[in-house]
C-alpha cells in the first residue's frame, strides 16, 4: 500500500485521516481559521457561504452525538447541502461494498465525505478510490485515530493556556482502546507540549513502543501530580471482551477524577473529557460541572474546528463553474 498522502500536488490539504504528518504549522493555521469562527453561546453563531453548492455527506456506522451534529451543523452554517447515511437503513446492510456506496454518492455531486468507521482503514480505502475533486475526512476510526477532537482540544487549550511549550498534560483512563488519546498524542507532540503524560492501569495502557514520547504512570495521583490539563477518557467498553470490562465501582476508587484527586493537580488545571461522559465512573459530577471543567468549551470548539476544515479542504479543488 501507497504511503498515505493528505496533500494535493500544490501542497494543499485535501484530506484528513490522521493528525501523524502534519506539521506545527499546518495545525495553527487550521486552529487560527476555526478561532474566527468562535462565538459565545450567547451570541448568534457564525455562518457563511464558502460551501454554497457543494455537498457533504456524513456517513456514520458508529452511534455519535456531538461528532456527528457538529459537522452538520458546521456543514449547514457554511452553506452546504448536508446529506446523513444511516448505515443500518443503507445498501450496506444489505451486503454492497463500501467503495460501492461511496461511488453511488460521488455519482450524486457529493464533495466531502466525513466517515466514522469502526473498522481500521475504511477512511483510507475511500481516500484512495474517490474522484480528485472530492475530500475525505475521518470523524473517528476504530481505536485509531480521531483527528478534529484532537485540533478541538487543542483549540480549547490554547484558548485557556495560550501555548503549549510549557503545560504538563496528563491522558488518564483507557488509553489502549482510546482513538481520542491517539489523536492528542499526535497534536500535542506536534506542538511541542512541555510534558506528555499517559496514565491508566496496566490493562488499558497501550503496548510498549507506542506513544513514545509520553510519560507512563500506573497511578492516578501520581499522573496528574502538579499537571496544567487532565483530560479524562471514558472506558471503551465496545471495543473490549467482555472479561476485560472493568467493574464501575471499582474503577471510579481506583481512576476516577474526584474532586479531591483534582487538588493534586495545579490550582488551575483544566479538565476535559471528549464525551460521553460516563460520571462517577472515570469522572465525578463535581467535577466535570465544576470551574475548572471545559468540557462543554471542547463541545463548542468542535463546530468551530469543523467549520475550519471544512473550508480548508475544499481550497485543493476546483469546481465545475470555476475556482473555490
Amino acid at each position: 500500500m501507497s504511503p498515505l498522502n493528505q496533500f494535493d500536488p500544490q501542497g494543499r490539504l485535501r484530506h484528513l485521516i490522521t493528525l501523524e504528518g502534519l506539521t506545527p504549522d499546518h495545525i495553527l493555521d487550521l486552529l487560527d481559521r476555526a478561532q474566527r469562527h468562535v462565538r459565545p453561546i450567547h451570541e448568534r453563531p457564525a455562518t457563511g457561504q464558502s460551501l454554497a453548492g457543494l455537498t457533504v455527506a456524513n456517513i456514520f456506522t458508529e452511534p455519535s452525538t456531538r461528532t456527528r451534529a457538529s459537522f452538520e451543523l458546521a456543514a449547514r452554517r457554511l452553506g452546504a447541502d448536508v446529506l446523513n447515511l444511516e448505515i443500518m437503513l443503507s445498501s450496506r446492510a444489505k451486503g454492497e461494498t463500501v467503495l460501492d456506496t461511496i461511488h453511488t454518492l460521488q455519482a450524486m455531486s457529493t464533495d466531502i465525505f466525513v466517515i466514522r468507521d469502526a473498522q481500521p482503514g475504511v477512511c483510507r480505502l475511500v481516500a484512495d478510490h474517490v474522484a480528485a475533486h472530492v475530500s475525505v475526512l475521518s470523524a473517528g476510526e476504530a481505536h485509531l485515530s480521531h483527528p478534529t477532537q484532537g485540533l478541538l482540544d487543542a483549540l480549547t487549550i490554547r484558548q485557556r493556556k495560550g501555548g503549549f511549550e510549557t503545560l504538563t498534560l496528563a491522558i488518564v483512563g483507557d488509553v489502549r482502546h482510546s482513538r481520542v488519546a491517539r489523536s492528542a498524542y499526535q497534536v500535542f507532540s506536534a506542538l511541542g507540549v512541555g510534558e506528555l503524560r499517559i496514565v491508566a492501569p496496566a490493562a488499558l495502557m497501550p503496548e510498549l513502543g507506542e506513544m513514545p514520547l509520553a510519560r507512563r504512570f500506573d497511578s492516578i495521583e501520581a499522573g496528574i501530580a502538579q499537571a496544567d490539563v487532565v483530560m479524562m477518557l471514558r472506558i471503551q467498553k465496545e471495543r473490549m471482551v467482555q472479561a476485560a470490562i472493568p467493574d464501575a465501582d471499582d474503577y471510579f476508587i481506583r481512576w476516577g477524577l474526584t474532586a479531591k484527586r483534582l487538588t493534586l493537580a495545579k490550582k488551575d488545571a483544566l479538565v476535559m473529557h471528549p464525551g460521553p461522559m460516563n460520571r462517577e465512573v472515570e469522572i465525578a459530577s463535581e467535577v466535570a460541572d465544576g470551574p475548572q471543567s471545559v468540557i462543554r468549551q471542547q463541545v463548542t470548539n468542535g463546530v468551530a474546528v469543523r467549520m475550519a476544515l471544512l473550508e480548508t479542504v475544499i481550497a485543493h479543488r476546483t469546481l465545475r463553474q470555476g475556482p473555490v
